[in-house]
């Protein structure tokens, strides 16, 4: 029996070592090779040196382009079994060619994280307003969610965005499922005696991670600094900026450092990570990974938003600054404190990160969604309806672009 084919359509080629996002498409990528998929990755991205060479699992890299006729001519030879989106804006550009070209094809959409969220968040937080649920309903939100509704199944990475959209936006729980970011609960940690200064990482591109650096500079290091002049803050991160680069501050022991070649390198001989995230989305990258490293953290609600269980946390959740600073010279003096933290952080691996937590159920759903793809799709008839007048209504405006792109005359 032939192999079955997955087309995954990302928005870059992945990162792992740069951001989140890289690291659960490489996650994703694992669970599909081993239920024996044969898959091509294609993206209409640049190359980057920092992405993963995905020929060394066997992985066919192709680029595609938006707008282009040729991706129609590439997916009927293709015929993949199932297509899986990276991000809703990637649905938004190639959906309605794969409901045309590849009908039976079944269709996955990984949200990442819920984009609309991110940014009411950001939006209410540079307005300096509350952020309150009616921020929500924008016209990304329009967007993102018919993306969902028109997609046969939706990845939502974290069980806080999962209620969101059965409660407020009254999606169905049968196009939805939920599927973290998974860990290593397995790691040998640094002894705290080999440990010391607090660090932070994350991708400079992302807009929650640029802000989280400035707040740490101009308000909650000074507080720190003061009480612990010996120890650094050590910022790390992908695609540092000029004007990051200019937050460097040797003299009060705040270095900005750039990309991390090697993140467990530097998380793991952390004493603390500090994760100030005044807005965001979706499941924090730098604090599973702090997780997995043994190293206890103080974040925010937005920082811990859908990692919790049961309350337990690798350290402090605070969003006021003097508390955050007083729980992270408090974390960073008190042995007891620190060594009681990372045990928390190993039990929400084990609970709630673990790999074997999920796999099993991700490829029953999968299989499930192949045996009764006309019953699934009629349940949510809704969806029908998007695709019906998207593939309409976006192929038109497809059409014209690619028509002007090659100067096609009226």
């Amino acid at each position: 029996m032939d192999k079955q084919k997955l087309l995954i359509i990302g928005m870059v080629f992945p990162e792992p070592n740069s951001s989140a996002a890289g690291r659960r498409m490489l996650q994703l990528i694992q669970l599909f090779k081993e239920a024996a998929y044969d898959i091509t990755f294609a993206s209409p991205a640049q190359d980057s040196e920092h992405e993963f060479n995905l020929g060394l699992l066997a992985i066919q890299k192709t680029k595609i382009s938006l707008n282009d006729e040729s991706f129609d001519t590439f997916i009927q030879n293709l015929k993949p079994d199932i297509v899986l989106f990276d991000r809703f804006v990637i649905e938004e550009q190639f959906g309605w060619r794969v409901s045309k070209y590849c009908p039976e094809a079944i269709k996955i959409l990984d949200t990442e994280d819920l984009h609309f969220l991110r940014l009411a968040r950001q939006d209410a937080f540079k307005k300096k307003k509350e952020f309150t649920i009616s921020d929500l309903f924008s016209d990304t939100a329009k967007r993102e969610i018919a993306s969902i509704l028109r997609c046969d199944i939706s990845l939502i990475i974290s069980d806080f965005e999962m209620k969101l959209l059965v409660d407020d936006f009254k999606i169905d729980s049968s196009v939805l499922f939920y599927l973290p970011i998974f860990a290593d609960s397995n790691l040998d940690f640094v002894p705290l005696e080999e440990r010391k200064d607090f660090v932070f990482i994350g991708n400079f591109l992302h807009e929650p991670n640029w802000d989280a650096v400035q707040y740490l500079k101009s308000t909650i290091w000074p507080l720190i600094h003061k009480q612990l002049p010996d120890a650094k803050m050590l910022i790390y991160g992908a695609y540092p900026s000029q004007k990051v680069l200019e937050l460097n501050h040797p003299k009060s022991n705040f270095h900005i450092m750039g990309r991390a070649e090697n993140a467990a390198e530097v998380i793991k001989k952390a004493k603390i990570m500090l994760a100030p995230l005044r807005f965001g989305a979706g499941i924090k990258g730098k604090l599973i990974e702090a997780m997995e490293y043994g190293t206890p953290s103080v974040t925010t609600s937005i920082g811990a938003e859908g990692m919790q269980m049961d309350g337990l946390w690798n350290g402090f959740i605070v969003d006021n600054p003097v508390d955050f600073a007083h729980h992270a010279i408090e974390l960073y003096k008190d042995e007891n404190l620190w060594r009681n933290a990372q045990k928390n952080g190993v039990q929400l691996l084990k609970n709630k990160f673990a790999e074997n937590l999920y796999k099993e159920s991700f490829i029953a759903m999968v299989l499930d969604l192949k045996d009764n793809l006309t019953m699934h799709r009629n349940k949510n008839f809704i969806g029908q309806i998007l695709q019906y007048h998207t593939i309409r209504s976006t192929e038109y405006m497809s059409r014209w672009i690619e028509a002007k792109n090659k100067k096609i005359p009226s």
